[in-house]
């Protein structure tokens, strides 16, 4: 057996244990001589379904505000308490789970550096297990980005203790070697891999509408803030734009609040719901790609896992990013939007008529039957697995990966001093 350890990054939201659990199934599914075990701090991690092959050890919570300050969520601990104790926690399992390849999610040091004597130890194993950084398609601004890897260590960690860095992403939308001012020897160690295309869901289209009591004459606009924990704005003025419309025009919609939005948003938003005719709503939901089916338009804010599921299923979605703590989702957005993929609403520009002119305009482009172009990148868990299947000795090397450009590889430079003393 092949033993994977997955570090996933955890502050804000479900994006990326979603992601990150996403990887492990694919890769214990595309191989049964494989198991996973994922570390993560994330708060919903018993709400997924966690398929055979996989176990996780949970470490205490963080949280992290929309200023990017961290905290201890639960705990009455200081932050640098609760990052020693993860860190330790981290450490004991690597050393005692001995895995063969460390995937680790978005930090290359972890969230507080907490990843640091891990990565100190593991260089000193006899039988050190292969190391890849995954990245997603976007960061934060370009300017922020390059900064903060510049201040942290960032590139040197990639050339001191990473074999390969995969990006679930396509240059096309953002090069991130180009905008975040990638060093030619961390820059070498890239492989793009395109965005990560999402599974059907376990029910089909109708079978979802007929559960939602959608009938088949009605038009059905899903809002689905993530996590939900800064979504009530996009919520709110959903509710607010639909109750400004004409009886007779306002299509059915149903509301996934998401775990963390706030208990007192949450009854507000059951109350205007209650209000108005033809609204539904839920907390959670562990199966989007079945609700993004059985819509015709949805509303989102531009996260990855959200853009992904759009982009697999082809739905119309009208994104509303998030533009604090970091701009990610904007920038996302933009560049889907001038790519023609997706719609968007800046949220400096979000009122309730806006918001409904963007849904009717989708609407309208349904009935007359136009189609959104499609971004063919979406084979990011194949090209992921095979990228750690080939350091694993599980695959052979495959053909160029879809993401990398034609031109000459990038020289890389000598390599800088350890960062192990």
């Amino acid at each position: 057996m092949k033993k994977i350890l997955i570090y996933s990054h955890d502050t804000f939201g479900l994006g990326n244990i979603r992601r990150m659990l996403e990887v492990a199934r694919h890769l214990v599914e595309s191989s049964p001589e494989v198991s996973v075990l994922v570390i993560t701090g994330s708060p919903m991690l018993h709400a997924f379904r966690i398929p055979p092959g996989i176990d996780y050890v949970k470490l205490p919570c963080l949280q992290r505000n929309v200023q990017g300050r961290y905290a201890a969520r639960s705990l009455s601990l200081s932050l640098h308490d609760t990052v020693r104790l993860r860190a330790n926690l981290i450490r004991s399992a690597i050393a005692d789970f001995e895995p063969d390849l460390v995937l680790v999610d978005k930090k290359p040091f972890g969230v507080e550096d907490e990843l640091a004597g891990a990565l100190r130890a593991i260089q000193e194993h006899q039988r050190r297990p292969h190391m890849v950084l995954l990245l997603r398609d976007i960061l934060d601004s370009p300017e922020t980005t390059a900064r903060v890897w510049r201040k942290n260590g960032y590139f040197e960690a990639i050339t001191a203790y990473y074999d390969q860095v995969l990006v679930v992403g396509c240059p096309d939308v953002f090069d991130l070697r180009h905008e975040y001012e990638f060093p030619p020897f961390a820059a070498a160690k890239v492989r793009y891999c395109g965005y990560i295309a999402r599974e059907p869901g376990c029910r089909t289209r109708s079978e979802m509408r007929q559960q939602l009591g959608v009938t088949a004459s009605q038009r059905l606009v899903l809002v689905t803030p993530g996590g939900g924990e800064d979504g009530y704005t996009l919520v709110d003025a959903a509710l607010r734009g639909l109750a400004g419309l004409p009886e007779e025009e306002r299509p059915r919609m149903h509301i996934v609040c998401g775990p963390e939005m706030a208990a007192h948003q949450r009854t507000a938003v059951q109350a205007a719901a209650q209000a108005l005719p033809g609204v539904s709503l839920q907390d959670f939901s562990d199966d989007m790609m079945s609700l993004q089916a059985a819509a015709d338009v949805v509303l989102a804010m531009g996260g990855y896992n959200t853009v992904c599921e759009l982009l697999s299923c082809g739905r119309r979605g009208v994104l509303v990013p998030r533009v604090k703590p970091g701009l990610e989702q904007c920038i996302r957005a933009e560049r889907m939007a001038g790519m023609g993929l997706l719609a968007m609403v800046h949220p400096d520009r979000l009122t309730p008529a806006t918001l409904m002119r963007a849904v009717r305009a989708e609407l309208v482009a349904l009935e007359m039957g136009e189609q959104r172009p499609r971004l063919k990148r979406i084979a990011g868990l194949e090209q992921a697995t095979q990228a750690i299947f080939e350091l694993l000795g599980l695959a052979e090397p495959g053909d160029e990966d879809e993401g990398r450009p034609a031109a000459a590889p990038v020289r890389a430079e000598r390599t800088p001093r350890s960062l192990a003393a």
